[in-house]
């Protein structure tokens, strides 16, 4: 499964241990290889609609070794997000993250301390990205690419990743707020969130489609994530995701 490990909840459903439940996702994670050295993405750009003060919205790719059941997660993170609670506005805004123990007592997001090289200049870490896709318009996108790894890691210390993950991730309690575009994947090009051109860097050292992805969507009523792939270089391999969670006083499915 990628390196990913399973837990079964009391409803009997199977999860990867990286999951947190409060957390809703629609995400695909790479299959085939028993380790990873990166990777590199296209996603396109949103601006969804925040229902709830300290809710977030984002679309991203994760890096990840360790699980959470030994409190040993490391995961290096890096996308867009619209989280008012932190920034104090409702931009769409560049980030990064990083934890080496699951989230527990490190991370770290943006610049605010040591982890991350800054690369390319022309943008700003945790500054606002405009223009947004357009629904049934112009997308805008950005490319992403993470590899080498820092040595305030404990498992990815060596450069060697268990899991790369892609998608989207939002934080709703009451699950009201959008993920990516609020539309639903099955609505496709100009309309729904998309990740494509996904690429990992296996042992050759070189940037490659994985051979395979499996797709996590917990909640697909209100977030789901579909896979695809196209014989032109610029899409390859790609997954859409996102939805427009539930609506206010409406029931909502429990975990």
């Amino acid at each position: 499964m990628g390196g990913m490990s399973w837990t079964v909840l009391s409803n009997g459903k199977g999860l990867p241990v990286q999951i947190i439940l409060i957390h809703r996702y629609g995400v695909a994670y790479a299959t085939g290889d028993a380790k990873y050295y990166g990777t590199k993405v296209t996603i396109n750009v949103w601006k969804p609609k925040i229902a709830t003060s300290g809710d977030f919205s984002l679309a991203q790719l994760w890096i990840t070794a360790g699980s959470y059941a030994n409190k040993d997660l490391n995961t290096i993170e890096a996308g867009w997000q619209v989280y008012p609670a932190m920034y104090r506005d409702d931009k769409t805004r560049l980030f990064i993250y990083w934890t080496h123990d699951a989230y527990n007592r490190t991370g770290c997001y943006n610049l605010a301390c040591s982890g991350f090289i800054q690369t390319n200049p022309q943008f700003v870490i945790g500054g606002s990205i405009s223009p947004v896709s357009i629904y049934g318009g112009t997308q805008y996108v950005y490319d992403y690419l993470v590899w080498k790894p820092s040595s305030i890691f404990t498992r990815l210390r060596t450069g060697v990743a268990d899991t790369v993950e892609w998608g989207g991730e939002v934080y709703s309690p009451r699950i009201t707020t959008p993920m990516g575009s609020g539309h639903f994947p099955k609505e496709g090009f100009g309309k729904a969130t998309y990740s494509r051109a996904i690429q990992v860097v296996g042992s050759s050292n070189h940037l490659k489609p994985p051979k395979g992805v499996g797709l996590i969507a917990p909640l697909p009523n209100y977030y789901n994530v579909i896979a695809g792939s196209s014989s032109t270089t610029s899409w390859g391999t790609y997954i859409y995701y996102g939805g427009p969670g539930c609506p206010r006083n409406s029931q909502i499915e429990v975990m």
